[in-house]
């Protein structure tokens, strides 16, 4: 179920808000994040979502960018038992858009930007290198290919593979430190 981000709002003022859980890689989280939020990133909640369950027994809303990787991050929790989950309509740009509280680190682009500059350079290349050497030509077909699958089945290989280059790392994020930052605001 989705949240509005003015419900949102009112909530996290109240001092009665959701535990929020920010599923976008720890670079992403790095360059803006809402306040009181924990960065859990979709590939580390997926693999210790069993786990996770014991320490999100309370409400939770899921955060990224624009929705989407909260969807994929609402299933895997749900599949684990997880009740009272609820979605950031609009995600953090939503939030960013209404006026929302962020605080700010080391500005990065985000991965779907990432994936756009990288498929348009490979297509580029490719067409001009194809000039001279015409297969060359079919790589940027594959590309083209690859974009269309993307979007089909609303998944992303080369933004999967970007999401692991350092630059969109920033601190890592372990399973423990997760754990253990949830463990301390219970305390």
């Amino acid at each position: 179920m989705k949240l509005e981000v003015a419900q949102l709002r009112q909530q996290v003022q109240s001092g009665t808000g959701p535990r929020l859980i920010d599923v976008r890689t720890p670079g992403e989280f790095e360059t803006a994040h809402i306040p009181g939020s924990y960065n859990v990133p979709l590939d580390l909640l997926r693999e210790h979502r069993d786990e996770l369950r014991a320490h999100l027994d309370e409400q939770v809303v899921l955060i990224c960018r624009s929705g989407r990787r909260a969807v994929e991050a609402e299933q895997a929790l749900a599949a684990a038992g997880l009740p009272n989950l609820r979605l950031l309509d609009g995600g953090i740009d939503a939030w960013q858009a209404a006026g929302g509280e962020v605080r700010h680190g080391e500005p990065r682009w985000d991965l779907e930007r990432q994936v756009r500059l990288v498929a348009g350079a490979i297509v580029l290349t490719a067409v001009l290198v194809g000039l001279l050497v015409p297969p060359v030509t079919w790589l940027a077909g594959l590309v083209g290919a690859g974009l269309v699958v993307a979007a089909l089945t609303n998944t992303c290989v080369m933004g999967t593979l970007l999401a692991k280059l350092p630059y969109n790392r920033g601190p890592r994020a372990t399973f423990e430190a997760v754990v253990a930052a949830l463990a301390s605001e219970r305390g």
